[in-house]
Parts: structure tokens; sequence; C-alpha cells
């Protein structure tokens, strides 16, 4: 999850590699003005390790330069965004990519406002592309995509050691295209091809209703998008002219956003200055507490958190923050578990480096990453459910909710 609601962009001066066959290179320090040998390569960054040996990368750059059968057609440019993407991805860290500018477009897309595409949020899971959740009424809702599985192919190819950013851009296009998605679901004994038709997606934000006769406001939160404060803000000024004094929030499928936006949507529920998730920046570096400001206007409501497999990041906030400061109850399936917090460093050529940085951590110090929020009451909810038009989840939260005062 980005951690700043206006993309968190910083000056970065990439590692300078001045390409020579041949010859040593230096590292030379600003403050200490001393040059250390390093083979291979030339860097002028204060802070580059001086044990690192490029010389069996230009090794290998200059065999395939002389030898390389189709050396004429060789895309220098691809080849060193290539190594650079080879780098990042060794980290092992599926957020933390190398994204040419290409992809950097697609990337710094708006995501309040329209692409074209399928209509589902993807993530990394156990090292394989996996479905977070697809957005209602999308084309990948409708063909029946589902939260949690797992995609092995598009359009025939591979999804094996793939990135998130390269499955984004092979999967989205023109309005009116079609993908083929191979996909495997926990339960199937083989896999199924899904043929969609991509079309312009509309990313939905809120929407709500009273439930048991004008008791209980309901309301579902799809994405924590730029502009979800505000529509929440709208939102919550009817609920609070209604005679409804109980609240069930929907986060099922909802794949987060920003984080401001879930802290400003915490402090409807929480007391000014109580912790709405902690920044944890690694072992010895000091952890950063990011606390309620709000207006507490549902302070005294009773609530409960719907989640599923598709809830993830700030999703998982704002359910771990209401949880651990007031007790909320937490009902259907574990969530996703995507508790990292990425920047965005502006690299040379339109090209960019998006780096996780931290991860999240619930008030009382629990990591969403990987694991995610595990619900206080488990409850399935089967294709059958869906096809039938039935909700378990949410009638054992009404049930649930009528027995708070």
């Amino acid at each position: 999850m980005l951690s700043n609601k206006n993309i968190l962009v910083k000056s970065f001066l990439v590692i300078t590699l001045i390409l020579f066959a041949f010859g040593a290179g230096f590292y030379m320090g600003r403050e200490e003005a001393k040059i250390v040998p390093i083979e291979g390569v030339f860097n002028f960054e204060k802070g580059m390790p001086t044990n690192v040996d490029f010389s069996l990368f230009w090794t290998t750059w200059n065999i395939l330069q002389e030898k390389y059968v189709n050396r004429d057609s060789m895309d220098v440019q691809k080849m060193v965004f290539g190594a650079i993407s080879g780098m990042v991805k060794a980290i092992g860290d599926p957020y933390t990519v190398f994204m040419p500018p290409e992809e950097t477009k697609i990337f710094k897309e708006d995501v309040s406002g329209e692409f074209q595409g399928v209509g589902m949020e993807i993530g990394v899971r156990d090292g394989e592309i996996t479905v977070i959740s697809p957005i209602e009424g999308t084309p990948a809702f409708l063909a029946g995509l589902k939260a949690g599985d797992i995609i092995l192919q598009i359009n025939g190819t591979s999804t094996k050691d793939m990135i998130i950013e390269e499955a984004v851009k092979l999967i989205r296009g023109p309005k009116g295209t079609e993908v083929i998605l191979t996909v495997f679901r926990k339960g199937w004994t083989e896999t199924k091809e899904f043929k969609i038709n991509r079309d312009i997606i509309k990313v939905p934000t809120i929407k709500w209703e009273l439930m048991e006769n004008d008791e209980i406001a309901y309301v579902k939160i799809y994405h924590f998008s730029e502009n979800a404060d505000s529509e929440f803000t709208t939102v919550a000024n009817k609920i609070l002219n209604t005679p409804a004094k109980k609240l069930i929030i929907d986060l099922r499928g909802n794949p987060g956003g920003y984080l401001e936006v879930a802290q400003d949507i915490a402090g409807w529920f929480l007391r000014k200055e109580e912790i709405v998730t902690i920044e944890d920046f690694g072992p010895g570096l000091e952890k950063k507490e990011y606390k309620s400001a709000g207006n507490e206007r549902f302070l005294n409501y009773p609530v409960i958190i719907l989640i599923n497999e598709g809830s993830a990041s700030a999703s998982e906030i704002l359910a771990g923050a209401l949880r651990d400061n007031k007790g909320t109850l937490l009902i259907g399936k574990d969530s996703f578990g995507k508790g990292s917090v990425q920047i965005l460093e502006d690299l040379k050529n339109g090209s960019t480096l998006k780096i996780s940085v931290a991860k999240w951590l619930t008030p009382e110090g629990y990591s969403i990453s990987e694991k995610g929020l595990e619900p206080d009451i488990k409850v399935d909810l089967t294709e059958e459910d869906i096809t039938d038009n039935k909700d378990p989840q949410l009638d054992k939260a009404i049930e649930k909710i009528k027995e708070l005062r």
C-alpha cells in the first residue's frame, strides 16, 4: 500500500553504471574524498559497498556483444532494464520492483478514475499471481473470478516468476479486446480458462443502506481511493440523521488504497490520538505511529466489520485499528495479508523503483503482512450461497450486532 495520498515520489540518483569493456571502477565518497577500487564499475554515489565485484556482469555483457548470434538485433536499453529488474527481483520481495517507463505509466494511472481492463486487483501470495479481489460489476467479477484464484497463464504466457506490474500490463488492454486467463482455484482438480472481454473500468467507492427496521446502517467500502474519505463523510452525515444506532462495515473484496483515507475514516470510530496503525521500518529503526484525528461521531455506536480473502492493505489497517482499540468483532474469512509500505522513487528516463520500506502493524503490534487478520467469527461464503443470493457472513453480522448495546 502506498503510504501517502499523493504518491510518495522522491528524487533518486541511481547507481551510475558506465559501460566499459575493460578496466577498474572507483567509488568516491563525497565526504571522505577517498578512492576505493571496485572491479568493473564506476560509481559516484556515497554508500556503495567496497567489496562488490561487478566484473562478472561486464564479462557476460562483453561475451554477448561479441558472440551472440543475433547481436545486431540486441536492444541494449532493454538489457540494462532487465539487469536492474533482475537485481531488484533477487531481493525476494514481490512488492519491490523496478519499472521501465511503460510499466511506470500504467502504475501511475489514477485509481479513482477510469482505466481499460477487466477490473480486478491482483497481488503475489506464495510466489504466485493471485486475485485479491474482482471489482463488483466488472468483466472479471461477471466472469466469475474469485478472491484467492491463482492466475497461472495470461494469454498463454506463464506467470511463473512474473512481477505484478508485468501481469497488470498483460491483463489490461483496450475496451472490447479479449484476454484469456488460465486459473486454478482451491478445491478444483484442474485449471480453467476464463475468456474475458476488457471494458472501461469505473472503480466504485461506497454504498450504504438501512437494515432491520432502520436499526442498523450497512456501509460497504469498495476501495480506499483518493475521494473515499469525502464520500464516507457524506454517507456518515446521512446515517447520523437516521434512527440507526449500529453499524456494519463491509470490507470484503476491498483491496485497499491510501493510508490517509483509512486513517480519516477510523477517526469517526476512535477517540482522538488513539493509534490507527504503526509503521515498522525494521530492526534498530524507530517505529512511527499514525493516530486518529477524527470527530468521534460513531465512537459509541456498536460496530461489526466483515472481511474476507479480498480484504487487503488499508482494509486490514482499518479493521485492525477498530478491533484493537474498541474490541470490534471481525466476521468472515482471513484477510489477504498485504501489510507492507511502498514508496515510489523516480529514476532516469521515466522509469521508477517501487520499494517496500516498512510493514504495517496493528495498534497492539500484530504484523498484517503475509498472514493477514483472522476474524473473530469465521463464516464461509460458498458459490452455492452466491448463486442462491444468500450471504451467511452478513447474516451472522446482523445476528451478532443485535446482541450488542
